[in-house]
């Protein structure tokens, strides 16, 4: 039986059909969309509270539990309700996470998509007319705006993963915020009303304390404000004011910002000031140094997450620097680099840097807490150099040791770099008295204990220029010459002190076209006919045809292998110990004159005592022999009195103790004390 074709009429009848349902399908949906949807309501809130793992509610505040709200999919999940309240998650005690009234809420399906995986929530858009926030995150991590099944923990030194918005509207709004790895516990205060108009208005006001100091900001942006982050390169920039205080540190900032909400294309001028620049480092997390009290101008930029500073002047104590700096904490780890130069820089001000005593601490205090030692024994804060990496070329003008001594560095440059905690300090190049000092500085923080090694070389310092010899007339200096060597150390501790007690390695110096105190030579060799009659006549330079000090550390102690300072009139050579862990002294010079002396009291010099406190004595052995001498024969004759105190000099013993100076990797042997004049 042969079938019957279907007729036309047939398919045009459920072409009709079909088309009517996809119009009417239409029509339903951009009914729903124009309508909100407002049946959608409940399983909506459901929805969201399964899809965040948080209690969503969307009720009126006449009636909570009934879901008014108006919901459109096109574009992105957009939201209108008298009330939308974010439970807190269920470890928190606060009575929810976020409560917003007559709220205007746009969430984009990748932003959802991220947060339900455990990502940071981005907003698109949320308005409202008040909104009350409670922001906690515990020391494990756990923060209350991460959502999902399994959210990953905020790490404590890293980002907060704040929900971050592209629009935000409120006419008043006040966030509480606790956050335990920062210890912070703050509450602010806003308002951003008046979107479109040009009299647009920002404030923040926010109090409390943030790791472990009181806080207070205070911030305005007025004019047309910006809110598309996305489009915010395209908007005009608008006015921006920022006071803030944490602990006696304050920031005072006039600028403006292409993006007042997220100081998108911010630029403006700066002031800066408190007790110590690590006070400022700190909030911020950058980490810089303990200092002395500064103030810094300067001006400030950011674009992205990088930031850049102009310092144009810094006084941190009595030193004068500036300079210009970028940080990125968009990378893994935030970068500083940049270039640090100024006129003057004390040492005394970066005293804690390094172990010091800080500026301006009283002495009293300063022997307390170190107990009369003279070795910095301040700890280094080693996680410092553990958060962040740093690029910095210094080329300073003139840097004082801390000590009226020893003569300022002029210039003082090098590149410092921080990677990995590790600190080094490359291409040293200082130039003093005339002379020149280089090398290299390396300081490894990874470790409990930090590691420190250091090669430096130094040439043509003339020792004339760089110590310090006030002398009365027209007197010599004590010594004069220039001072060539090098030294190759390392140690390891959680401070200078420590570093230098562990210390391992060689410090040799070698003083050419020298000449040396003809009254000092005397002096120290208890020559006191020579003595009076250099008095009489006016001191004078000795020349010194060869000085040399070869030292050795191990665990701390340095031990002379060779030194030596030998001249015309007398060899001198010391021989001993001198411990950088106990900061003992127990030194021992001898002097043998190469001359005849009519009267001396010719014995061994003892250097003992500490540091702080230096002994000098004489050997009472040798000079007890002479004196005991001197009064026997003064009972026969008082003229024979003086023959044992007469000197007619050795040459051979004085060549004898001089010869590491012809050959300075030979231990020089020093007469025994039974063989010593």
């Amino acid at each position: 039986m042969t079938q019957r074709p279907a007729r036309p009429g047939t398919a045009r009848r459920w072409l009709f059909v079909l088309a009517g349902a996809v119009l009417a399908l239409t029509a339903g949906i951009a009914a729903g969309e124009w309508w909100g949807w407002p049946f959608l309501a409940g399983p909506l809130q459901r929805g969201l509270s399964q899809a965040l793992h948080r209690g969503v509610d969307l009720g009126s505040d006449q009636h909570p539990q009934v879901p008014t709200v108006q919901v459109r999919f096109f574009g992105g999940l957009r939201l209108q309700a008298n009330r939308l309240v974010l439970a807190a998650p269920a470890w928190s005690t606060a009575p929810h996470m976020l409560l917003a009234r007559d709220v205007s809420l746009t969430l984009r399906y990748t932003d959802l998509w991220r947060a339900w995986r455990g990502a940071p929530l981005r907003i698109q858009r949320l308005q409202a007319s008040a909104l009350d926030a409670e922001l906690e995150r515990l020391a494990d991590g756990r923060a209350s705006w991460q959502f999902g099944a399994t959210p990953t923990p905020t790490p404590a030194a890293g980002s907060t993963g704040l929900p971050r918005f592209g629009h935000l509207q409120v006419a008043a709004g006040v966030l509480r915020y606790r956050d335990a790895p920062l210890n912070a516990d703050l509450e602010a205060r806003l308002s951003l009303a008046n979107e479109h108009a040009a009299d647009s208005v920002l404030t923040l006001a926010a109090g409390g304390r943030y790791r472990g100091l009181p806080l207070k900001v205070d911030l305005q942006a007025s004019g047309g404000l910006p809110w598309a982050a996305d489009d915010s390169a395209s908007a005009a920039a608008v006015p921006v004011t920022l006071r803030a205080t944490v602990g006696r540190a304050s920031l005072r900032f006039d600028g403006r910002a292409d993006d007042a909400l997220h100081l998108h294309g911010l630029t403006g001028r700066f002031h800066l000031q408190g007790p110590s620049l690590a006070a400022v480092g700190d909030p911020l997390g950058v980490t810089l140094p303990t200092t002395a009290a500064f103030r810094i101008d300067g001006a400030l930029a950011k674009q992205g997450d990088t930031w850049r500073v102009v310092v144009d002047d810094a006084t941190v104590g009595a030193s004068r620097l500036n300079g210009a700096f970028s940080y990125e904490r968009g990378r893994a780890v935030p970068m500083l680099a940049g270039r640090l130069g100024g006129r003057t820089l004390m040492l005394k001000d970066l005293g804690p840097v390094v172990g010091t005593t800080p500026a301006g601490e009283a002495p009293a205090a300063a022997k307390a807490s170190g107990q009369g030692k003279v070795l910095p024994d301040r700890p280094f804060d080693l996680n410092a150099l553990r958060v962040m990496d740093a690029n910095v070329l210094v080329d300073i003008d003139d840097v004082d040791l801390n000590t009226a001594l020893l003569e300022p560095l002029r210039p003082l440059r090098g590149h410092l770099q921080l990677a990995g905690g590790v600190l080094t300090l490359t291409g040293l190049d200082a130039r003093t008295a005339q002379g020149r000092l280089m090398g290299d500085l390396r300081l490894d923080g990874r470790a409990e204990q930090a590691l420190w090694t250091t090669e430096l070389r130094w040439s043509d310092v003339r020792l004339e220029r760089w110590l310090h010899q006030a002398r009365k007339g027209n007197a010599p200096p004590y010594v004069s010459g220039r001072v060539d060597g090098h030294a190759s150390l390392k140690g390891q501790g959680r401070s200078t002190a420590q570093i230098l007690a562990s210390l391992q390695g060689q410090v040799r110096a070698d003083l050419r076209d020298g000449a040396v105190s003809h009254l000092a030579i005397e002096a120290a060799g208890l020559d006191l006919a020579q003595s009076l009659g250099v008095l009489i006549k006016g001191d004078d330079a000795l020349p010194v045809p060869c000085a040399v000090a070869d030292l050795v550390a191990s665990q701390g102690v340095l031990r002379p292998r060779v030194m030596v300072l030998d001249t015309r009139d007398s060899a001198i050579w010391v021989d001993g110990t001198l411990s950088l862990a106990t900061e003992a002294l127990d030194l021992r010079a001898v002097v043998v004159p190469k001359d005849f002396s009519l009267l001396t009291l010719r014995t061994p010099l003892h250097v003992g005592g500490s540091f702080a406190h230096p002994e000098v004595s004489l050997e009472k052995a040798p000079l007890g022999r002479k004196l005991a001498a001197s009064i026997l024969l003064g009972l026969v004759n008082p003229l024979a009195a003086l023959i044992p105190l007469v000197d007619p000099g050795n040459v051979d013993a004085a060549r004898r103790g001089a010869a590491g100076c012809a050959s300075p990797p030979q231990r020089a042997a020093a007469p025994s004390k039974a063989s010593t004049p």
